[in-house]
């Protein structure tokens, strides 16, 4: 090898290095991820139907999801979305949430959005014991079917951060685990226009976007993303049919 080539060799190494770092700070996700494009490619299991949506093989699919609801702003949120006729996923939080907000629970899934389970308190679930883990995700579930009548099968955790002993937990409560590839970092500012402007920068095919409805700057950037990726091509699914034909593996974490 050529002292140019092992020089070329040694940069590679080093940017791939530093993007999987950068990956674990965003995310705190240390474990194998599988991405929505190796999902499809995986055989659908006997009985499983894909679903009749759209073909994420072919389209330019992007998915918008949102955490830390329902919250004060959820309901325009969702005039937002029906009125633009975009699906999305809630990834809903229990106290102070769920229980303040029935209503707004019952109309995400009666409008055709995907529900979904963010723990009850939002603890970092990698610093808590496997007795809190499942008391956090159970209690948030056992919510969800009460008023929903269907039981989530996707979760995301608090800050992304999860192991292999959430993931065991995840697994035996039915639960995917959820991450994303675009932040905007929502919790930092209510500019709406930086909000906007940070995830469009990061959106791409099979992106899964990760946003907060219980900010009002948030909620406010919605309609200008939605119409921009729109005018890209993109075509807006919830996680589900992102990953079809394969379906969402309990356990397993995606991004």
């Amino acid at each position: 090898m050529t002292k140019h080539r092992a020089s070329r060799r040694k940069t590679l190494t080093a940017a791939l290095s530093a993007a999987a770092s950068l990956a674990l700070v965003l995310t705190g996700c240390s474990m194998e991820t599988v991405s929505p494009k190796d999902a499809r490619a995986k055989p659908v299991q006997q009985g499983m139907a894909a679903p009749d949506a759209v073909n994420c093989a072919k389209a330019e699919c992007i998915a918008l999801t949102f955490d830390g609801g329902p919250g004060p702003y959820t309901a325009k949120l969702l005039d937002v979305l029906k009125e633009k006729d975009v699906p999305a996923t809630f990834f809903l939080l229990g106290k102070k949430h769920i229980d303040r907000h029935p209503d707004l629970v019952r109309r995400i899934a009666d409008e055709g959005h995907e529900v979904a389970n963010h723990t009850w308190t939002h603890p970092r679930l990698t610093e808590v014991d496997a007795g809190q883990v499942r008391e956090e995700l159970e209690r948030t579930q056992r919510e969800l079917v009460k008023l929903t009548g269907k039981e989530p099968t996707l979760m995301r955790p608090p800050q992304g951060r999860t192991d292999e002993d959430v993931a065991k937990i995840c697994k035996e409560l039915g639960l995917a685990q959820i991450l994303w590839s675009t932040t905007a970092k929502d919790y930092s500012t209510n500019d709406s226009g930086l909000i906007k402007e940070r995830t469009l920068g990061q959106a791409d095919r099979d992106g899964i976007i990760l946003l907060h409805d219980i900010y009002k700057g948030t909620v406010a950037a919605v309609p200008g993303i939605i119409d921009e990726l729109k005018q890209r091509g993109y075509t807006f699914v919830t996680v589900p049919p992102l990953l079809a034909p394969g379906t969402a593996e309990p356990g397993k974490v995606y991004r």
